[in-house]
């Protein structure tokens, strides 16, 4: 039977590559050669192929020289990489504004030097003891009113919280594109074992249109026929590496990786799983618990303490202040008191106030919108997911058995001269093209679970709680 299997296929049996020598087959021949070919090159060839001419060799895949990683090892390392670690350094500056708000204005040390005689001179004697000389030194504090310092540290401590749910945030769109350059670089390595074995398999082919030629038994037309297929096959076998050094260098990229020869390993695609659709209620809920929804809200809160701040500001703060005076001749001690405060007359902050009431509307219309979009989000992404779902089951349990059955009835039917050796051959490229388009499926499907894990049940995939 003549049939193209995945090596990591659930479909199949395994890495068999199978071929029928009916492929050479012409005029109604009495004996067709089976010719089983693996994934693997072959461990030995019949003599009768060391006797063949020169085959025309297939390019091996190139050997993965780099960190052989889990999924869960890709994630650990997408979860520290290096816009999560500037995500926290924000949350640093922010957690340090907190403490240069939570604290009462300094006190200012005030001394002067008054009275100084420049007519009569200050007289003999020491400066600081006999010189006719007004000295005092005192302390002077300003009293803020209105709650200022807890508005100012509450403002603090909200921006603090939302640049907190900013590093989850920014941690979940990075296990993301972490998860979806681990899936590509698992589709691309079992899509360039694919191509290899297919293109192994049409190699041995046209060695064989080679030998029957020479035998007679086969027409040049059809053996150049198989060989434009080998060839083609060898394309495709380039292009599968280029394209597993293209997703490897993704995947080194967004996990902070320098070797550009990563290799996934011990992943297995996942099943599609009918799992029940969350209801609009639970989407919501979801959307309030996403961490981009809770960093609009905490800046949210933020601008409301700012803007309570700014109202606070028309109640004026006071500047009370002592001193001790020394006045040789009169005192030396004298005791001054001092009160200052601000006459609000023509202006009542209105412009602070102003900025804060536009910068309040301003973060209330961005928190709406981040709820909104992070709904959008969630139902986009369940969406992806359903739809990935039911185009993996499709092929997994109907596209491709019916490529692979359609297939195996070409080859029995070219064998018993009902149809045409370019018949099989489409039947053939068929069947290529569907095991390639199923691989693409899965890992679609395994992108789009992943995606949706990552936003609603992210334990599930990173084991962190």
């Amino acid at each position: 039977m003549l049939s193209l299997l995945s090596p990591r296929s659930r479909h199949g049996g395994g890495a068999t590559l199978r071929l029928a020598a009916g492929l050479l087959a012409c005029g109604g021949a009495l004996l067709a050669v089976p010719l089983s070919v693996r994934a693997q090159p072959a461990a030995a060839a019949t003599s009768s192929a060391a006797a063949a001419p020169a085959p025309m060799p297939m390019p091996a895949p190139a050997a993965a020289r780099g960190t052989r990683w889990t999924l869960s090892q890709a994630l650990a390392a997408a979860r520290e990489n290096s816009d999560v670690q500037q995500a926290r350094q924000a949350l640093a500056g922010a957690r340090a504004d907190v403490l240069g708000a939570d604290h009462a204005p300094l006190p200012n040390l005030v001394t002067k030097a008054a009275s100084i005689d420049l007519q009569n001179g200050p007289g003999p004697g020491n400066l600081f003891t006999r010189k006719r000389i007004d000295k005092s030194i005192g302390v002077d504090w300003t009293w803020e009113r209105g709650g200022k310092r807890a508005l100012r540290k509450q403002a603090a401590e909200s921006a603090a919280n939302a640049a907190e749910a900013d590093v989850e945030d920014t941690q979940v769109q990075q296990l993301q594109m972490a998860l979806a350059a681990y899936y590509d670089l698992l589709a691309a390595q079992d899509r360039l074992a694919e191509v290899t074995a297919i293109g192994q398999s049409l190699a041995d082919v046209a060695r064989m249109a080679d030998r029957r030629v020479q035998a007679g038994d086969l027409s040049a037309q059809d053996a150049s026929r198989t060989r434009i297929e080998a060839e083609r096959a060898r394309a495709d076998v380039r292009a599968a590496e280029q394209a597993q050094g293209e997703a490897a260098l993704a995947l080194a990229q967004v996990t902070g990786s320098t070797g550009s020869r990563l290799q996934a390993v011990d992943t297995p695609w996942p099943s599609p799983a009918d799992d029940k659709a969350p209801s609009d209620a639970d989407l919501a809920a979801l959307a309030e618990a996403r961490a981009d929804v809770r960093a609009a809200l905490a800046r949210a809160q933020s601008a409301q303490a700012a803007l309570d701040g700014a109202n606070a500001l028309r109640k004026s703060d006071w500047t009370v202040g002592a001193s001790i005076d020394h006045f040789p001749g009169t005192s030396t001690r004298q005791v001054e008191l001092r009160l200052q405060m601000p006459l609000q007359w023509g202006y009542q902050y209105q412009g602070e106030i102003g900025r804060a009431q536009a910068d309040y509307a301003k973060a209330q219309d961005a928190l709406d919108n981040t709820r909104r979009l992070a709904l959008l989000d969630l139902q986009h992404l369940r969406q992806t997911l359903d739809n990935a779902a039911r185009r993996a089951a499709d092929y997994d349990q109907g596209v491709l058995p019916r490529a692979r059955q359609v297939a195996d009835s070409a080859e029995l039917a070219y064998r018993k001269g009902a149809i045409a050796l370019t018949d099989l051959l489409d039947a053939q490229r068929t069947l290529r093209a569907t095991l390639l388009e199923a691989l693409d499926a899965r890992a679609d499907y395994a992108k789009a679970r992943g995606a949706w894990l990552l936003r609603t049940r992210p334990q599930l995939l990173t084991g962190t709680p």
